[in-house]
């Protein structure tokens, strides 16, 4: 039989990822027995309503009378934005940045997709510490490249020498995400100061310098005060890539940025090819209206804590239960080892139950389930008791 789709995106399609497949299912219990009798921990979709200010800052917009504020803008984003978010990065990192390091970008999604773009060649490899976002895969593949997946430590931390053993001519980039999807984790100063030593080390073996893309969305989703280190400061040849879709709760509005380092190597040629490649990939600009919104949200962000709340709502249950769990640091997700080696039977076990969680599988890190925080603290309250239950059966 001819298929009518490439058979790139046929594999891709067949090989989609679990998160998607669960939210399918969670719709269909739901339409069945009714979204109450459902417990849903599949989906990363922040809870959260935007901070206090943002619909008058959205009104004020809205009303503007001023002519041409819905045309076409600039690829690269409104001076006033780049400004604005180079002048935060500035504080934060104490680098001179300025707006002409900064690309504005539908989503961390979009700007991960125009820097492995503007970067990678065919062939070029791209090592990421697993467990990781299975949409890498994806971004990475369709610009021609090859993930490789790095071991970690028992706690979900970096080793230097597992990038070592994945170390070729080929090597372009290293593509970090702290707080982690699906750990939780946040990487330590020291960890990333191991790790600069050894990109600034490889990348003067290999003859050319190696990215490092720093995948940011859930940096301000911290918890007990545990600082997220900023990575350009430590390693020169670094990409911040993040998204407002957590820390204002918009994750529907596609607003985010790439930030090069000042200090990266040819900086200026790096924007030329981020920008073109916003155009080649169809994005063109980030919205408009959103740029405009957010200078106006300086300082403003949702509330952290409310995720903190229910990590500590669901964690210690679960390990008196007997659940083996990585305390999460930040971002809004649990990865718990399961009672049993296939990770795959114990998520359907607990499916047949109508509990919706992802098996770490699905983020090259078997052995282990992902759940959600991002719910209503009942849905977590009526999920404890099944867990236990799905446990006890798997004689835990």
């Amino acid at each position: 039989m001819t298929h009518i789709v490439s058979d790139v995106m046929r594999q891709s399609i067949e090989g989609s990822s679990w998160i998607r497949r669960m939210f399918e299912e969670g719709a269909r219990l739901k339409a069945q027995v009714g979204a109450e009798n459902v417990f849903d921990l599949s989906l990363g979709n922040p809870l959260l309503e935007p901070p206090e200010g943002f619909k008058a800052a959205l009104r004020a917009l809205i009303d503007d009378p001023a002519p041409g504020r819905h045309r076409y803008i600039p690829n690269a984003g409104l001076p006033e934005t780049r400004a604005f978010v180079a002048e935060e990065l500035r504080a934060a990192t104490g680098l001179a940045y300025t707006g002409e390091q900064i690309v504005m970008t539908v989503g961390a999604a979009g700007g991960l997709n125009i820097a492995l773009k503007a970067l990678l060649n065919p062939g070029d490899e791209v090592l990421v510490p697993a467990p990781y976002f299975p949409e890498y895969d994806f971004y990475v593949a369709n610009h021609g490249g090859r993930l490789l997946t790095v071991a970690t430590t028992a706690e979900f931390q970096l080793d230097p020498a597992a990038f070592e053993q994945l170390l070729s001519p080929r090597t372009r980039a290293v593509l970090l995400n702290s707080p982690n999807n699906p750990t939780g984790v946040i990487y330590p100063a020291a960890s990333l100061r191991a790790l600069a030593a050894w990109l600034d080390n490889a990348s003067a073996r290999i003859g050319r310098p190696i990215f490092l893309l720093s995948d940011e969305p859930y940096r301000h989703l911290a918890f007990d005060g545990t600082p997220v280190p900023w990575l350009p400061p430590l390693y020169a040849h670094t990409l911040v890539i993040t998204s407002h879709s957590k820390d204002l709760g918009l994750a529907g509005e596609r607003i985010g940025y790439v930030a090069v380092s000042p200090q990266a190597a040819e900086a200026p040629l790096l924007m030329d090819a981020l920008v073109l490649a916003n155009r080649i990939l169809g994005f063109v600009n980030a919205p408009a209206l959103f740029q405009r919104a957010l200078p106006l949200l300086k300082g403003k962000r949702v509330d952290a804590g409310y995720y903190e709340r229910l990590r500590d709502r669901m964690v210690p249950p679960l390990r008196a239960m007997g659940y083996q769990v990585v305390n999460p640091q930040g971002a809004f997700y649990v990865f718990p080892r399961t009672p049993i080696a296939d990770d795959v039977a114990f998520v359907r076990a607990c499916q047949q139950e109508r509990l919706l969680i992802v098996p770490g599988s699905g983020f090259a890190g078997p052995g282990h389930f992902r759940a959600s925080l991002a719910v209503a603290p009942p849905v977590i309250d009526r999920a404890l008791p099944v867990f236990e239950k799905v446990l006890k059966a798997f004689g835990g």
